[in-house]
């Protein structure tokens, strides 16, 4: 069943920090390297979801925000520890905030999901500080032309999320466009850290092939 991001989020939610997902593992273990550190320093998280990476942020000595057009998730992110009060209810594309208050600045998985990708990035460079870093993370291009879809089974229904098919020169020319100095990009693939996830999904018969195939794309720039 095919579902809009907010519709799709909003089903998603009750399940989404419960189910093992090798995505976000091959993200969470291989982006830290990309992200400054955290003490001290202002994190804005641009559809944060559930809170994850606020957490893993928060943890480090960050002070935390998190914007997501999803009020469910948005109310599972709440209750994790010292993390209400810390989010708000937002348009990646229209983002209600000031200039120039984050010194971090990441959307991770969600800017595919963004039919504006543009307007969205020249709004986290509107409120990164000067010298501050953005960093964008979303499902691989090559993975969707290998087929690979948005997708999460709830209640015993596959449901597959609209999405909006960027390119990876698209994105880097919107950074671009929007004054940013471009760092560098990461093409990441599944590893054995990721092998007992699809282990225990049933489909550890899948691995080898899918880890050939970049899984997810992951950009950062910096702020003049």
């Amino acid at each position: 069943m095919q579902v809009s991001p907010i519709e799709g989020h909003r089903i998603w939610s009750e399940s989404y920090d419960r189910q093992p997902n090798p995505l976000l593992a091959l993200e969470t273990r291989v982006l830290d390297e990309m992200l400054l550190p955290f003490h001290g320093k202002r994190s804005v998280d641009i559809a944060c979801g559930t809170g994850r990476w606020m957490t893993y942020a928060q943890s480090r000595g960050a002070r935390v925000t998190g914007v997501d057009a999803c009020r469910e998730m948005l109310l599972e992110a709440a209750r994790k520890p010292h993390l209400a009060g810390r989010l708000i209810l937002g348009q990646a594309g229209l983002l209600p905030l000031a200039d120039e208050v984050a010194d971090l600045v990441l959307c991770s998985f969600a800017l595919g999901y963004v039919p504006n990708a543009a307007g969205a990035i020249c709004e986290m460079a509107r409120i990164a500080a000067p010298r501050s870093r953005i960093v964008v993370t979303d499902l691989h291009p090559r993975a969707l032309e290998a087929g690979w879809t948005r997708s999460f089974r709830a209640g015993g229904i596959v449901y597959e999320i609209e999405h909006f098919p960027y390119s990876t020169s698209d994105l880097l020319e919107v950074g671009e466009a929007a004054g940013l100095r471009f760092e560098g990009s990461l093409d990441a693939h599944f590893g054995e850290p990721e092998r007992s996830i699809f282990r225990s999904a049933g489909k550890d018969h899948l691995f080898s092939e899918m880890s050939r195939i970049p899984a997810v794309w992951m950009a950062s720039w910096v702020k003049s």
